[in-house]
């Protein structure tokens, strides 16, 4: 509670009892601890050689992960600044796609030379606005060392891709999965005015534990984890014709109350016979159509089962909506509402629909599409954990590649583009007057805490790798960056470690953006949602439950009179 004495003497309250308050340097420090914190638990999972997390849920549940945005997401995090940097993390995830971990290290970093500024007495809005201006300069030096490439060169793809994957528990498969995600990619990838679209929704990722890595497969088409829904319907049929339909075939059940009289069992027959045609002439719309298989999105009513399965057509119920537009994407049909309006042109096409068994589950599988616009990954692995894992990995490595074909530019990756902006900063620093050049050279000691971080964690000396890294890339040698997998300083042309200038200014934007939020913070309120004296709401409640029991000690006696 904050009181305030006025100049009668009486005192005034403006936050309401069970407020809290922290001011000024108090809020500063336990704020950037609070984000330092995060960081310190993330950046022992930067780099091919970071650590995972085994992250255990209130029901038991593991995870075992080493993607940042994927353990912040997890451990529920309760402290509001702390809160910030899971929101960049999310943001880089949904945005980018990689780089969840860096941003949040880079974040720690930022506020963690920030606090010394501020034991030095340099105003935290001044510090501020050097980390804008630094994070613009050093944006600007990446865009201009940037490497363009085609968007559609399958071997600069592949190199992304494996680069996202070399940091994952996938190194050693990387070359099998790089391949099929790129394939996946370019085959949904869409010419635009200016270079490509990529909506990575098209792209289907099953998984199913078992089997290995390398089992994984890619379809041009989809698979439903569904069944075909009678025994009595074929298996497998190739040239496919399929119709997509998303109304039931079921008889509808009136919305208002109707009443049927009926008086004897003729009519009872006929009005059952009535059912039965009504439902065979949805079926007879569907077969006359030419469609040999059907997928629908509601529910399919036993008798058109039977005259579905007596036509030999594969049918499949209760389809997922998002699968409905993935397999119109794919097949090419358009889907209908109404069956009316089901006429051949409307029927898409693939070459094989099979039901298959993958592990102890029946899967129905759509192949062979002519030109898909939604494919599917099927991902194996030996167990659920490490399934989950590769999963989570493969989405990355996506975004990496679609990050590419969308905005064609690219620069090594193992701390060297970090490294050349920080060093670059460091002289532009020198021509600002003021307080801010302090922040911008704070910004580039910042920005040196990644390729710091992968030395680290791959066992090298931190001190010794930066000052080789700087004296080389001081040379002119722009490319040198941490060859973290053989422990030593050197080109990444060379070890074809490549990442999208689109990660880098995503990283680089997201944590000077909450880094900057949580240094303009001064005072944290923190107002609790009771009424009245905390607890009381509780207090009546306590009471009136030992009346309850008060009274049913008070009953056996009464019983006994």
């Amino acid at each position: 509670m904050s009181i305030q004495a006025s100049s009668g003497g009486i005192p005034v309250v403006i936050l309401k009892d069970g407020a809290t308050q922290t001011k000024g340097r108090d809020a500063q420090k336990n704020n950037i601890s609070a984000a330092k914190l995060i960081a310190e638990i993330i950046h022992t999972s930067l780099g091919p050689r970071g650590m995972d997390k085994m992250l255990v849920d209130s029901l038991g549940d593991v995870t075992i992960t080493n993607d940042g945005a994927t353990i912040l997401k997890e451990i529920d995090v309760q402290h509001p600044a702390a809160k910030m940097l899971v929101e960049i993390s999310k943001a880089t995830d949904n945005e980018v796609g990689d780089g969840t971990t860096s941003a949040v290290v880079l974040a720690g970093a930022l506020l963690e030379n920030a606090e010394s500024l501020i034991l030095q007495d340099v105003h935290p809005t001044i510090i501020v606005d050097g980390y804008r201006k630094a994070a613009h300069k050093a944006k600007d030096l990446l865009s201009k060392i940037a490497d363009k490439v085609s968007p559609t060169d399958k071997d600069v793809l592949e190199r992304i891709a494996r680069t996202s994957m070399q940091t994952k528990l996938v190194r050693r498969d990387s070359a099998n999965l790089a391949d099929m995600i790129v394939k996946a990619v370019l085959a949904v990838a869409e010419k635009a005015e200016e270079g490509y679209r990529v909506d990575i929704d098209d792209i289907k990722v099953e998984k199913k534990a078992g089997g290995s890595i390398k089992d994984s497969s890619i379809t041009k088409g989809i698979i439903l984890d569904k069944e075909v829904v009678h025994s009595g319907m074929p298996k497998k049929i190739e040239k496919a014709k399929i119709a997509i339909i998303n109304n039931a075939l079921e008889i509808d059940k009136t919305e208002f109350d109707a009443k049927i009289n009926i008086n004897n069992p003729q009519q009872m027959k006929s009005f059952l016979d009535e059912e039965n045609r009504m439902i065979k002439n949805m079926v007879d719309k569907v077969v006359a159509s030419g469609a040999n298989v059907l997928f629908c999105q509601k529910g399919i009513d036993d008798m058109a089962q039977h005259y579905l399965a007596k036509a030999g057509v594969l049918t499949v119920r209760r389809v997922k909506e998002s699968d409905m537009a993935k397999l119109a994407k794919a097949t090419g049909a358009r889907m209908i509402t109404n069956l009316d309006d089901l006429f051949e042109k409307d029927l898409g096409s693939a070459e094989l629909v099979e039901e298959r068994k993958v592990e102890s589950d029946r899967w129905v599988f759509v192949e062979g599409c002519k030109h898909p616009k939604a494919v599917t990954l099927l991902v194996r692995a030996g167990s659920q954990r490490v399934v989950d894992e590769v999963e989570r990995s493969v989405h990355d490595a996506l975004m990496v590649v679609k990050d590419v074909m969308e905005n064609p530019m690219i620069v090594a990756g193992g701390g060297a583009p970090e490294t050349y902006a920080a060093t670059k900063l460091r002289e532009w620093a020198k021509s600002l007057e003021g307080r801010e050049q302090l922040a911008v050279e704070k910004f580039a000691d910042s920005l040196e805490v990644i390729p710091i971080t992968l030395a680290e964690n791959a066992g090298m000396d931190p001190i010794d790798t930066l000052a080789s890294l700087r004296s080389k890339q001081l040379k002119g040698n722009k490319w040198t960056g941490i060859d973290v997998m053989k422990g030593q300083v050197a080109s990444m042309h060379a070890t074809d470690i490549f990442e999208p200038l689109s990660v880098k200014n995503q990283i680089i934007s997201s944590a000077t953006e909450a880094a900057c939020m949580i240094l303009r913070i001064d005072d944290v309120i923190s107002v609790t949602k009771t009424s009245g004296p905390p607890g009381g709401g509780m207090g009546g409640m306590g009471g009136m439950e030992g009346m309850g029991g008060m009274g049913g000690m008070g009953m056996p006696p009464m019983g006994m009179e």
